[in-house]
C-alpha cells in the first residue's frame, strides 16, 4: 500500500500532466472528517467535486469554520467546468460560497434538494448561482468531464454518488453513503449501478471512509424508531430535539412521532427553520396539517403537548442547544424536560458535546444520545458495507477519502482484502497530486492543502499564530509591563506597571522580578543594544524565562518601554 505525508514536496515546480493524463488533487476530507474537496484535471480543464468546510476543534478559538485551500487552483478558475455536489451537508457544500467569491459562474451540479440548500446558502452572500440539476441515472457532460449519476442512501435525501469518464481514466466517487435496505424514503444506494460502473472498468474507487474501521453493517433509520416512540411516550414535559439542520430523516421521525403523540412541533434557529421549509416545500418533508407551529406559539401550550427542534449536536457554542444549556436562552430547561441528542458525534468535537450534555443535566433535563439509547445511526458505510462495494465493484486503484488517517487506513485494509493490489491503494492526506498513468496510479507531487479559516466572515484574516497566541492567553494569561527607563544607563526611572489578566502573580511576586528586568536592561545597554524593539525583546524574555522557570507557566508578555 502505497503512502504519502509530504506536504511541502514539488508545492511550487509541480507542472501540469501530460496531454491524455487525468490527475487528482483531494484539498480537503483526507485525514479530517470535514472540508471534503476533490479537483479532477484533464488536458487543461478541471472538475470540482465537493467544496465543504471544516468545524472548528476546542483548539482553534475564535473561528467560524475552516475551507479547502484554493490556492493550487486560485489562478486557473477559469479552467474550472463546474463544481458536482455529492448532497447538501455543510462538510461537502459550505465551501461553496467561498469558491464563488473568486468567480461566481461557476455552474453547480447536483441534485434538487442539494442545489435548494446551496442555493438559499448562497442567497446571504448574494451569489445567484448558475446551476444544473441532475438526478439519479442522468448522465451530461461537465464541460470536458462525462459525468454520470447514481442514487446513494445517506442521512439526507438526494444523495449522488458521480462516475466521471475521461480518456485517460475513469473516477468513481461515492460521496457519503451507506447501504440502509429499508430507508425511509425508500430510496436505496444503486449498487446496479456501481456493478454497471465496474463491468466498464473503475480506474480509481473514491469511497467514503468514515465507518471503514466498524465492523458488520450500519443501523438502519427505521430501527431508531421504537427508541424514538419510547422517549415521546415517557417524557412528562417539553421535549427538546437537537440534530443536524440538514437531517430531514431524523426530522421525519420526530415529527411522525409528534403527530402520533398529539404533540406540536416547533423548529429553532435560523438554518433549521430554512432547511425544513425547503426540505417540505419540494417534498421531502411530510408535515401533517396542524402539527408545526411558530415556536413562540409554542410556548404558550401545556408543556406535555410540545416539541422543540433545533441545533446544535455538535456542541456549537452559538447554536441554540448551547445556549439553552447555558441558560441563555428564552427557551429554558427544568426537571421532567428531555433533551434528545438525535445525532452523531463528530471527532473532535466529544468534549464540548459532553460538555452541554452535563450542564443539562444539572439543570434537571433528561438527556437521551446515542450513548443510553439508540436513537441515531451512521450516514457511513461500515466495513461490511464497504466490502461488499469493493467486491461488486473490482476497481483497478483505490483512493480513500473522507476520513481521519486511521479511517483511511481501514479502507485500505478492505480494499486490499478484497483485492485489489498493495500498490494499487494509496492512503495520502490533503494536497496530494495523483495522476493516472496507463491505469495506475501514482503520487506525482504535492501542493498546498493548509487550513484556511474563516473568522467574522473573513477568510484567512487567522493564521497558526494567532491561535496559537490565543491559546496561550486562554492558558496562562496575558502580563503588561510598563516600564520608564533612562535610554542612557538602562535604569528604571519609576516603578514599573505589572498589568495582569488570567495571570496568578501578587503585586509582592511582581517586585521580585523588577532587579531581574532592570539588570538585563543594564546588560543591554551595554553592550549598545537601545533599540527599543531590542529593550522590549530583552524584557520579554526576562519575564517569560521568570515564569517559566518559577511558576511553570507561559503568559503572553507584553512589555512596553518608554524614554524617561
Amino acid at each position: 500500500m502505497a503512502r504519502n505525508r509530504s506536504s511541502s514536496r514539488n508545492k511550487k515546480s509541480l507542472s501540469r500532466p501530460d496531454k491524455g493524463v487525468l490527475r487528482i488533487m483531494p484539498l480537503g476530507g483526507l485525514g479530517e472528517v470535514g472540508r471534503n474537496m476533490a479537483v479532477l484535471e484533464f488536458d487543461g480543464r478541471l472538475l470540482v467535486i465537493d467544496c465543504g468546510v471544516l468545524f472548528p476543534d476546542p483548539d482553534q478559538p475564535g473561528i467560524d469554520v475552516i475551507l479547502p485551500d484554493f490556492a493550487p487552483i486560485a489562478d486557473r478558475l477559469d479552467e474550472i467546468d463546474g463544481i458536482v455536489l455529492t448532497h447538501g451537508h455543510e462538510d461537502h457544500i459550505g465551501g461553496v460560497p467561498y469558491l464563488l467569491q473568486l468567480r461566481p459562474d461557476i455552474p453547480l451540479v447536483g441534485s434538487q434538494l442539494t442545489l435548494a440548500l446551496i442555493t438559499a446558502k448562497l442567497q446571504e452572500y448574494r451569489i445567484k448561482p448558475v446551476t444544473q440539476m441532475v438526478a439519479e441515472g442522468d448522465r451530461i457532460k461537465v464541460g470536458s468531464f462525462d459525468c454520470e449519476f447514481a442514487a446513494v442512501n445517506h442521512s439526507i435525501p438526494d444523495g449522488l454518488a458521480v462516475f466521471v469518464r475521461t480518456p485517460g481514466g475513469t473516477v468513481l466517487h461515492t460521496g457519503d453513503f451507506k447501504m440502509d435496505q429499508f430507508p425511509l424514503d425508500d430510496r436505496i444506494t444503486d449498487l446496479r449501478a456501481f456493478a454497471r460502473f465496474g463491468e466498464e472498468g473503475v480506474d480509481v474507487f473514491m469511497v467514503d471512509s468514515t465507518n471503514a474501521e466498524v465492523p458488520g453493517f450500519t443501523t438502519g433509520e427505521r430501527d431508531l424508531g421504537p427508541a424514538i416512540a419510547e422517549v415521546f411516550r415517557t417524557s412528562p414535559k417539553r421535549i427538546i430535539v437537537s440534530s443536524f439542520a440538514s437531517h430531514v430523516h431524523r426530522i421525519q421521525q420526530v415529527i411522525d412521532a409528534a403527530h402520533e403523540h398529539g404533540r406540536k412541533v416547533a423548529f429553532v434557529g435560523r438554518s433549521m427553520v430554512r432547511n425544513m421549509g425547503i426540505a417540505r416545500d419540494l417534498g421531502y418533508l411530510q408535515i401533517p396539517e396542524g402539527v408545526l407551529i411558530d415556536h413562540r406559539d409554542l410556548m404558550k401550550m401545556p408543556d406535555n403537548k410540545t416539541v422543540l427542534v433545533c441545533t446544535g449536536s455538535q456542541g456549537e457554542p452559538m447554536a441554540a442547544l448551547a445556549r439553552i444549556a447555558k441558560n441563555d436562552h428564552q427557551i429554558k430547561v427544568g426537571p421532567g424536560d428531555t433533551v434528545l441528542l438525535a445525532s452523531s458525534l463528530i471527532p473532535g468535537n466529544e468534549s464540548s458535546i459532553y460538555g452541554i450534555i452535563n450542564q443539562l443535566a444539572e439543570l434537571g433535563a433528561n438527556v437521551v444520545h446515542k450513548g443510553n439509547a439508540k436513537v441515531h445511526t451512521s450516514g457511513h458505510a461500515s466495513a461490511g458495507e464497504l466490502a461488499y462495494c469493493h467486491n461488486i465493484i473490482e476497481p483497478r486503484n483505490v483512493l480513500p477519502v473522507h476520513g481521519e488517517w486511521r479511517h483511511l487506513d481501514a479502507q485500505a485494509t478492505i480494499a486490499k482484502k478484497t483485492g485489489v493490489p498493495e500498490e494499487n491503494v494509496l492512503v495520502v492526506r490533503d494536497g496530494a497530486v495523483i495522476d493516472v498513468i496507463k491505469g495506475q496510479i501514482k503520487v506525482v507531487g504535492q501542493v498546498s492543502a493548509r487550513l484556511v479559516f474563516v473568522e467574522g466572515g473573513q477568510v484567512d484574516a487567522v493564521n497558526d499564530e494567532t491561535l496559537a497566541e490565543r491559546r496561550a492567553l486562554a492558558e496562562d494569561g496575558v502580563v503588561t509591563i510598563l516600564l520608564f527607563i533612562d535610554p542612557k544607563t538602562g535604569k528604571i526611572v519609576e516603578d514599573p506597571e505589572y498589568i495582569s489578566k488570567g495571570a496568578l502573580p501578587s503585586d509582592e511576586e511582581f517586585e521580585e522580578l523588577t532587579p531581574k528586568i532592570q539588570k538585563a536592561l543594564h546588560t543591554a545597554v551595554q553592550a549598545g543594544r537601545t533599540d527599543q524593539n531590542d529593550l522590549e525583546t530583552e524584557v520579554a524574555r526576562t519575564v517569560t524565562n521568570w515564569f517559566r522557570r518559577g511558576r511553570r507557566t507561559s503568559p503572553v508578555v507584553i512589555p512596553v518601554v518608554v524614554d524617561a
